[in-house]
Order: C-alpha cells, then sequence, then structure tokens
C-alpha cells in the first residue's frame, strides 16, 4: 500500500476533528509552521490540506490559512428521523410471541411457558468444546459456503440415524435448515399454493399456526383426544368432503399435549392420507425425548411411496441456539430444494460441523440419556404438585417423553382471575387460547417442565393451585 508523508500531520488533525476535540471554525496551524514541526516539503503540506478539504474536513479560506469545516449535518441526521407511516404492529402476533418466548428471570418469575432446554440441561461444556474443536480443525473453511442442501456427511449420518428406529430417509433426499420452523415453511410451500386447505392438528403450537398463515393458508383443525390422539374419524370425514391439500401433525409426544401416537394410529393416518394422495408432513422435533426404552416410530417408517415429509432440528435436544434443523421431502425433494435455496444459500457451516462431531461420537446419545432421565424426574415431580394442591376437577394428562403437560380446569374457573393470579404469585403459563384460532382452549393451559424445577417453582404452583380450590 502507498504511503503518503503527509498521513503524518493529515492523521492528526482527522482524528482531533471526528474527536470534537477541533470544532468547526478553529483555525488550523499555517502551512509554515506544519512545515517546520514536521520537516516536510512545501509541496508535501500542501498535498496534505488538499486532502483534507476534498475530504469536506478543511476548509481553505483566502489570506486566512485553513479552519476546520462546518459538517453536513448527514452523520447526525441518521439518528433523527423524520415524520414517516407509524411502524405497524400485529397486537395479537406480540402477545403471542410473549406468551410463548419470554423466559423471565429465574428471580422473578418461574417461567412454565417456553418450550427450550434449561441453562441446567444444555450440555454447555460439551457443546462449546466441540465448537473450539471444529475451529481448530476446520478454520477458514468454516468461513465458505457449504452444499446448498447440507453437509454430504451430515445427511448421511442423519440417514443412519433415522435407519436405527424403522424410518429409511436417503441422504439424497434430505434438506439441512436453519431450525425447524424454516423446515415447516418449506414443506408447506412445497406441497401448497395461498388458499389451500390443510387439515392441522388441535391444540396446535402457535409456531407451526402463525406459519401456515403467513403462507395464507387455510386451516380445518383435527381435534386431538387426551385417549388416543389425533383423531383420524374426523380427519376422514373431513377429507372427504374437502380438497386437503396437506395434513400437518406431531405424533411423537405433540406441544401441547404431550400426546404420543400409537402405531396404528400412525398407519390409520397414512392410509386415510394415502386414498386421498395427500402429503403428510410429520415434526418430529420431540422424538428423541422419550421416557420409555425404545424410541417410537414416525409415520415415514410405515411410508413406501415417499408421501410423508418429515422434519425435525436439534434446538429441543441440544441448545435453542443450534439453528440447525432437517427436511425429509421425499416424492417432493425438487421442488423443496428450490425453494430451500431462495431461503438461504447455505446453514453455518459451524453448526453443521458441531453437530456432525457430537453425532459421530456416543456424546450426542450420553447426553440424550441424561436428559431424558432429568425430563421425566421434573415432569413427575410437576404433576405430583398438581395433583396435591390443585382442585379434583382440574386435569393434567401425564406426557411419555417431550416438553408439554396439558392441563384443563374447570368450567367454572374465572380465566382472567386465574392469569391476574399467576402475575401476582409470578408464575408463568401458555394460556390455550394461543394453540388454536378457535376459542376451543380457554379453560386449558400448557405447562413445559423443561426448565429446572426449584423450591420456588413447586411453592408457585402449590400457591395458585391452593387459589383454585373452594
Amino acid at each position: 500500500m502507498k504511503h503518503y508523508r503527509h498521513k503524518i500531520f493529515t492523521t492528526t488533525i482527522e482524528e482531533n476533528i471526528n474527536k470534537k476535540i477541533l470544532k468547526p471554525g478553529d483555525k488550523l496551524p499555517s502551512a509554515r509552521s506544519i512545515k517546520q514541526e514536521y520537516k516536510l516539503s512545501t509541496s508535501t503540506v500542501q498535498s496534505g490540506y488538499d486532502y483534507l478539504v476534498f475530504k469536506g474536513l478543511v476548509t481553505s479560506l483566502p489570506r486566512s490559512g485553513y479552519v476546520v469545516a462546518v459538517q453536513n449535518n448527514a452523520e447526525t441526521a441518521a439518528d433523527v428521523y423524520p415524520d414517516l407511516p407509524p411502524i405497524p404492529h400485529d397486537p395479537v402476533f406480540k402477545n403471542n410471541i410473549s406468551l410463548t418466548s419470554s423466559l423471565q428471570n429465574h428471580s422473578e418469575y418461574t417461567s412454565f411457558n417456553v418450550a427450550v432446554p434449561s441453562d441446567t440441561f444444555v450440555p454447555q461444556k460439551l457443546v462449546l468444546r466441540t465448537m473450539q474443536e471444529v475451529i481448530r480443525e476446520k478454520g477458514a473453511a468454516l468461513l465458505r459456503y457449504y452444499p446448498a442442501n447440507g453437509s454430504v456427511e451430515l445427511r448421511e449420518l442423519l440417514s443412519r440415524r433415522s435407519a436405527a428406529h424403522g424410518a429409511i430417509i436417503q441422504p439424497k433426499e434430505l434438506l439441512i435448515t436453519d431450525g425447524a420452523i424454516q423446515a415447516l415453511y418449506i414443506a408447506l410451500a412445497t406441497v401448497t399454493t395461498s388458499g389451500d386447505i390443510i387439515a392441522v392438528e388441535s391444540p396446535c403450537v402457535f409456531s407451526i399456526l402463525e406459519t401456515i398463515v403467513n403462507l395464507r393458508l387455510k386451516t380445518i383443525e383435527i381435534p386431538v383426544r387426551y385417549k388416543d390422539g389425533f383423531d383420524t374419524d374426523y380427519l376422514s370425514n373431513v377429507c372427504d368432503k374437502n380438497q386437503v391439500k396437506a395434513i400437518v401433525l406431531t405424533p411423537n409426544f405433540q406441544n401441547p399435549t404431550g400426546i404420543l401416537l400409537s402405531d396404528e394410529k400412525k398407519k390409520k393416518v397414512l392410509e386415510i392420507a394415502t386414498q386421498h394422495q395427500i402429503p403428510i408432513i410429520e415434526n418430529d422435533i420431540y422424538g428423541d425425548l422419550y421416557f420409555n426404552d425404545s424410541r417410537p416410530s414416525n409415520i415415514r417408517n410405515f411410508d413406501t411411496t415417499g408421501l410423508v415429509i418429515t422434519y425435525s432440528s436439534f434446538s429441543k435436544t441440544i441448545a435453542p441456539g443450534i439453528r440447525l434443523g432437517w427436511l425429509a421431502a421425499g416424492r417432493y425433494y425438487s421442488k423443496a430444494e428450490r425453494i430451500k435455496f431462495s431461503l438461504g444459500r447455505s446453514v453455518t457451516p459451524l453448526n453443521q460441523e458441531v453437530v456432525i462431531k457430537l453425532l459421530s461420537s456416543s456424546s450426542y446419545d450420553r447426553h440424550l440419556r441424561s436428559f431424558r432421565h432429568q425430563l421425566e424426574h421434573q415432569s413427575i415431580t410437576l404433576l405430583n404438585q398438581f395433583k396435591k394442591h390443585f382442585p379434583k376437577q382440574a386435569y393434567a394428562h401425564a406426557p411419555l417423553g417431550g416438553y408439554s403437560i396439558w392441563i384443563q380446569l374447570p368450567p367454572l374457573v374465572d380465566m382472567e382471575l386465574f392469569y391476574a393470579k399467576c402475575e401476582q404469585f409470578r408464575i408463568l403459563f401458555t394460556p390455550g387460547s394461543t394453540f388454536s384460532h378457535t376459542n376451543s382452549y380457554h379453560h386449558y393451559y400448557r405447562m413445559i417442565f423443561s426448565q429446572r424445577v426449584t423450591n420456588t417453582s413447586l411453592e408457585a404452583i402449590k400457591k395458585i393451585g391452593n387459589f383454585l380450590k373452594p
């Protein structure tokens, strides 16, 4: 790089102007004094002042030398906004985001409303150590684009893991995504167009409902029953009478009910979808978080035609900041690949390599075994506290995995007063109203057990339960 001799004095003047030490109108040293102080030639000093004039920092005044220029207001104007139209915010959306995503400080609130693992349960040392190893090993390669559909090695590892529990997923049909919601968005955009009807489980997690709304799709809500989950008779009737373009459901430990569909139910959903040639989009984000001895099957286990699109992510099993999901697009891969590319060239290489390293060793499975044990213990602890202190007419469904306990309160309970008391006792649940476009779940709420249960948590549940008793 060429070095200009005048920089020896212009740099100092420029810094003093930027730091407001020199202010507009301040007189600068004469060319003669600069020449003597810095032992420069007349031409070099002149070049330096010409440079400062060119940058708009200095003004030349005839017979008076040089002064600091009056700055235009470009920089300060950036901080002052003119009168503009108000920025529109959807109050319902904003409220639902707060209800489902706002994790309060534990010293202030007991938070049972956000479906993420507690910092206590995130394998922080393992993940951070793995990140450091990946950075050392891969270096600058992590700064380049990875394949648009994801690392070949990662897709092969995911395929082998799926095969281990009976779901045949080919590496070449997998797309690595920036989390589960992006995977769902791609799946829906692949098989539907604006105005199409889709069948979705009810109650259903807010993030899925919002994705559907943003794609301008119409929904028919299919009840999820306490007894046996997704109502296939209801689904069959809906599909007979409507041109349903997709079925969206979470067969394993559904959010918010925590219900696990039996294999018979999963086969029945597939049978109905096959009869009408309707793609199934199954969310398997909680599939690895089972409390029994074996991992539950996916609907994909029974699919032989590529009709089932399966998606998942590692946000619930490792950490929410690991923004890495996947989509097995089946027969719809070609269009899904194009949509994925339009949403982003590739997923962060660092996160892909971290997950590759975790899946390539026993680390991930060791963490899962511990995490599942902790989740089960937490769910039992909360359920016992609920049964001890809530009215007998209240019902809580005991999950066999996942994060969620779905609670129904007696119909005579004033829910506005209930949530006011929750606020008073500094305890946060997610109201049932966020899980449907209808008002069917006014007397329900979701309690998440992935946050660490403390004596404070249990005391808060005791207080709110005793308040409800006659």
